[in-house]
């Protein structure tokens, strides 16, 4: 059985909401980082870089939300959440991952955590750095309207990689959500990005998995 260990509202809510839609048994462990528990020995033995998420799948120790999202969706590929190996679509969902992780969610941790780039007493600094995070992440949701408006416009398809649901728009929730406190534009005030997450939202995995983690309404 796979353990995922986890904190509401974290980037494990993407393998999270991942291993709902497999439907395959799980275990999920409470890893509180209220008490400081990801900074623990026990925890840094798993993922020494001391941060959430952690995959447990027998004796491999997965860490990086992106790779063990790549890992289920390859460990379970009659599941469709990834395309078949070698196809363009493929190359795709690499693209659209990487970009999440790399780019988005990176920019995002700047925003939620600006103190760490600044010398203490900066704060002048860092509401300007956090001003700049926010502007941005949202050139990066107005880069993801666009392309589900071209999909929606040339192919009437509803996801990032065309008509089929995969990892990529578990991911992408995942980073939107973060967006909805956003004090200029998150992500669901855009048209076809709203429109998107609503069809992700609706879902019965992510409502399970959102229900799960006791998160509060409204998701995003």
């Amino acid at each position: 059985m796979y353990q995922l260990h986890f904190s509401p509202s974290s980037a494990a809510m993407a393998p999270h909401i991942l291993l709902q839609e497999l439907g395959v048994p799980f275990e999920k462990i409470l890893v509180d980082t209220s008490t400081g528990a990801h900074r623990s020995e026990a925890y840094r033995k798993l993922n020494p870089n001391g941060l959430i998420p952690t995959l447990v799948d027998g004796d491999l120790v997965l860490y990086e939300t992106a790779a063990i999202c790549m890992h289920l969706c390859d460990r379970h590929p009659e599941a469709g959440l990834a395309p078949a190996l070698g196809t363009a679509e493929r190359a795709h969902f690499y693209k659209w991952l990487v970009w999440l992780t790399n780019t988005v969610q990176s920019t995002l941790i700047i925003y939620f955590y600006t103190d760490r780039w600044m010398d203490a007493g900066n704060s002048a600094g860092v509401a300007e750095l956090k001003s700049h995070a926010e502007a941005k992440v949202g050139l990066m949701l107005d880069q993801l309207d666009a392309e589900l408006a071209r999909l929606e416009k040339t192919h009437a398809q509803p996801w990032l990689l065309g008509a089929n649901y995969s990892a990529v728009d578990i991911y992408t929730l995942t980073l939107c959500r973060w967006t909805r406190n956003f004090a200029s534009k998150p992500a669901r005030d855009r048209a076809h990005l709203g429109a998107y997450l609503k069809r992700a939202l609706a879902r019965p995995a992510v409502i399970k998995a959102f229900e799960a983690e006791g998160l509060a309404q409204p998701w995003v």
